[in-house]
């Protein structure tokens, strides 16, 4: 395709009447299913034909204990669909609920609920007799059945259906148990209305933050937050959801003082006082290597194998003075303190033989973030920990990643782990909303695994949370999407599924290589949608405030991402197709969008962070972006940042090795194997002289390639060995006389233990030597002529003659000059020279100014301000030596 100029223009410029154009048309939506989705998804759904109406009066048989809460989310289920009354007995539509629904169950040919676990339950609505049963195997069973009805009914209409369902594991829910800020209370009576909607049966409190549970573990709680746990406690029975109380004494409890456990016993009965059923005593995130106290020492010995048989000690008396005695309580937790991995040792040998075979444990998988946790790894956990498994699993947790929201699905385990745990507890977010989309994925797994498809459910997830603001929240959450579930050693994260391959299809077509007009709508309608996020998903979700506080921070600068994304491709394609000065024009504009972006902050636990929204693929495109389009204009390519075999540590990304920043680096998530590099790509082969590479930092010094080569290569594939380093956290060399290359990297050469740090990696360039900068009028003179067109050269207003002046090191020939300037646009004469003569080659014409010389000898370029010039801000001045 070829355009004129003027063309140009109109095809940057009028993306927005283009896409109303060649959108393309609406396709008809598929028939609604007889049956509508039921989340979690269900065992068995036998559809039938035709649907029951819900008339105005509805009759209730009800049994002599039937679930309060189960009646509750019937009626107003049918309340919804157009019920008015309801009344004793049979009538035109008669729901029978707890005892009477398994008679009738009986009547319609239906299998009752006998036999089914905990929570299992059978569900009919039979248009012919006007019949609606819903009985559960117990109370939480039937309060299921009810939160099934709820979404099978569909305007005035049920579809006729028999459901009969459980779940596939005994414990289903979460635990509150990640560092920084607690949940308010708010949250939490939110989030455990939400698990019974969602059929999880227990919420695990252990906010590491609460004083009263680790650091004042032996103090009673004040009469204000009793109160508070109560409150929590009974939503919860309300919804079905057990409290479990985690009591955490590890920083400082004495195991061989049976005064330390009466405090510990005394402690849960002020909580089964209020009605707690459920305890845990987890003991992770301490040392086991040092005792609180001499007898310890004295009674158990010391090594891991002493910790074991201490806390099996103290657990197993527990056991036998609080649990043992109080009917009706549910099994003991506890969390060892080696937690995260499968390995025996002398800690799990005493937990294995010592402790009381009714305590159950809990485990992380084979990592305190378990990338993937499978059927024979849970089955190795029960062996080797000798006891009933419930996993902890730090999905969608973020308080070690407070800059990121993982919006993302559950993942990564194998449906066959149902089988051989007794449930698993997921570990939210700070952001207890934004937590749903997750925990809604991980309920849904938990429930029916050999059914679970994440996409499926994430997508109803969105749907649950966003409701008619599903369409933008969707946008959101897609670009916040990544979670350490998807992450393994090697593999760069799957963040921002949607556009990255937009925006690869995009740099394809720019390329020649593809349909570009097709490829430009598509991506620009994308990125119209990021922009205008923060708006559209306020607006829509302005019922749900505390969402909305939660995001907001990452939906205004994934906002601003958009924005400079759509400003970033009209700038590729002027630069395309020949317009400079248009695609100058964009590119302050893509400029100024990404610094506003990068400048919002938030206060997390972990100090003041950038939100990072669309990590691995907005920032890297318009770095990418306003790279290219600088190298058009001259300005010397700036190195980009590689990796091999390396994965990447929280926000710790490859960028920042070459952001002329030593106080920000890049980390590997993983320690690095042999093969393994970090290094640069100059963007073209280039003469090269001295390369530097420092690594490690304070708080990690021994992070850094401990053995391992220098090399360089044109081609990325014949490499030569400039050095070896051995046990050098700063590696230094200068390159051959008359090396060139295009990449350089260090390249591990052996197995090491520890991670890799890398604070900045430079190589120095001899084909675009520094330029000096002198002259006025005053201001920061050096940004001039930087090799960065986004920094400014801010001068107050010039005397008429006065000039700014850029020499370089030695004269060559010159062939072209390039002003960048920023607006308003400064007036001043293009003058070239060496040995002291200038000769006026032309005049600032705009932001954009570009001039050709004759290729003669020069070693500088000046401005000459002319009068009424205003105060000049010059953002590059690019002289293109030969």
């Amino acid at each position: 395709m070829v355009l004129s100029g003027r063309s140009t223009r109109l095809f940057v410029t009028g993306l927005t009447a283009l896409s109303v154009l060649v959108a393309p048309a609406a396709t008809a939506a598929p028939e609604t299913a007889a049956v509508p989705k039921v989340w979690p998804v269900p065992q068995q759904v036998d559809a039938g034909r035709g649907a029951l109406t819900v008339p105005a009066t509805v009759g209730e048989v009800l049994g002599e204990h039937a679930d309060p809460a189960a009646v509750a989310v019937v009626e107003q289920a049918l309340r919804g669909a157009g019920a008015k009354r309801f009344v004793p007995g049979p009538a035109e539509l008669t729901v029978y609920l707890g005892g009477p629904a398994t008679d009738a169950l009986g009547r319609l040919g239906v299998q009752g609920p006998g036999g089914l676990p905990s929570g299992g339950y059978a569900l009919a609505a039979d248009r012919a007799s006007g019949t609606l049963a819903l009985s559960g195997a117990d109370a939480r069973g039937t309060f299921y059945a009810a939160q099934t009805l709820r979404q099978l009914v569909t305007g005035h209409r049920i579809p006729q259906v028999k459901v009969r369902d459980w779940p596939a594991m005994p414990l289903r829910g979460v635990i509150e148990g990640f560092y920084g800020a607690p949940w308010s209370q708010a949250d939490r009576l939110a989030q455990l209305d939400f698990y019974g909607r969602t059929k999880q049966n227990i919420y695990v409190y252990s906010p590491k933050d609460d004083p009263f549970l680790r650091a004042r573990w032996r103090d009673t709680y004040p009469a204000d937050k009793l109160a508070e746990i109560k409150a929590l406690v009974d939503r919860g029975a309300a919804n079905h959801v057990d409290f479990t109380y985690a009591l955490s004494p590890g920083l400082s409890i004495c195991y061989s003082d049976p005064a330390e456990t009466t405090k510990l016993v005394a402690k849960f009965q002020s909580m089964w006082d209020i009605g707690v059923r459920s305890f845990a005593i987890p003991l992770d995130d301490i040392s086991y290597t040092k005792w609180n106290c001499d007898a310890d020492a004295a009674k158990f010995g010391t090594g891991g194998a002493a910790a074991g048989a201490a806390q099996s000690f103290l657990l197993n008396a527990v056991q036998k003075q609080f649990i043992a005695t109080h009917p009706g309580i549910d099994k003991l937790q506890m969390v060892p303190t080696e937690y995260y991995d499968l390995a025996d040792s002398g800690y799990k040998t005493a937990l294995r033989t010592q402790l009381d075979p009714r305590v159950v444990v809990e485990w992380t998988g084979v990592g305190v973030i378990a990338p993937t946790i499978t059927a024979d790894q849970a089955k190795q956990a029960h062996q080797v920990f000798g006891h009933d498994i419930l996993v902890w699993d730090n999905y969608p947790v973020n308080d070690y990643i407070t800059d990121r929201l993982l919006m993302g699905p559950y993942v990564g385990r194998e449906p066959g782990i149902a089988g051989q745990l007794a449930g698993v507890t997921a570990n939210p977010m700070v952001q207890a909303e934004s937590s749903k989309i997750a925990e809604f994925t991980s309920a849904d797994f938990m429930w029916n695994p050999k059914a679970y498809d994440p996409d499926a459910s994430w997508r109803a997830a969105l749907a649950d949370l966003g409701g008619r603001a599903v369409a933008p929240l969707t946008v959101f959450s897609e670009n916040n999407y990544a979670g350490a579930l998807d992450r393994v050693p090697g593999k760069p994260d799957q963040d921002s599924p949607v556009l990255r391959p937009l925006l690869d299809a995009f740099w394809s077509a720019l390329d020649g290589h593809g349909d570009l007009l097709g490829a430009t709508w598509r991506l620009d309608d994308y990125l119209r949608k990021l922009a205008s996020n923060p708006a559209d998903l306020r607006k829509g979700m302005a019922g749900n405030p505390a969402f909305l506080d939660e995001i907001g921070p990452w939906l205004d600068k994934l906002g601003l991402l958009g924005d400079a994304g759509r400003h970033a491709v009209k700038m590729l394609l002027a630069q395309r197709f020949g317009d400079n000065a248009g695609a100058w024009a964009e590119r302050r504009a893509t400029a100024g969008r990404y610094a506003r972006a990068q400048a919002i902050v938030v206060q997390t636990a972990r100090g003041t962070k950038q939100p990072l929204p669309c990590l691995f693929v907005c920032t890297p495109f318009l770095d990418k972006a306003l790279s290219k389009v600088d190298t058009s204009f001259g300005v010397p390519l700036r190195p980009v940042a590689t990796t091999a075999g390396l994965g990447t540590f929280q926000d710790n990304a490859p960028s920042r090795m070459v952001d002329r920043d030593d106080g920000t680096f890049y980390w590997s998530d993983w320690n690095p194997p042999a093969g393994s590099s970090v290094g640069v790509d100059l963007g073209a082969v280039k003469p090269v002289g001295h390369v530097e590479i420092k690594m490690g930092n304070p708080k990690s010094p021994n992070d850094y390639v401990h053995h391992g080569v220098l090399e360089y290569s044109a081609d990325g594939n014949s490499w030569t060995q400039a050095a070896t380093a051995t046990d050098q956290p700063v590696v230094s060399a200068d390159l051959p006389a008359g090396a060139t290359a295009r990449y350089v990297r260090l390249r591990v050469t052996a197995t090491q233990e520890f991670w890799v740090v890398v604070r900045e990696f430079s190589v120095g360039t001899l084909d675009n030597p520094p330029l000096a900068v002198t002259g006025g009028p005053a201001g920061n003179l050096p940004a001039a002529a930087d090799g960065d067109a986004s920094t400014v050269y801010t001068g107050v207003s010039p005397a008429p003659g006065e000039a700014l002046t850029v020499t370089a090191a030695s004269a060559r020939a010159l062939d072209r000059v390039t002003v960048l300037a920023s607006d308003p646009a400064p007036r001043a004469e293009i003058q070239v020279g060496s040995g002291g003569q200038w000769r006026t080659v032309g005049f600032l014409a705009g932001a954009y100014t570009s001039v050709r010389t004759d290729g003669r000898p020069a070693d500088g370029v000046r401005l000459v301000w002319r009068a009424g010039s205003p105060a000049p801000r010059i953002n590059e001045i690019v002289p293109r030596f030969r």
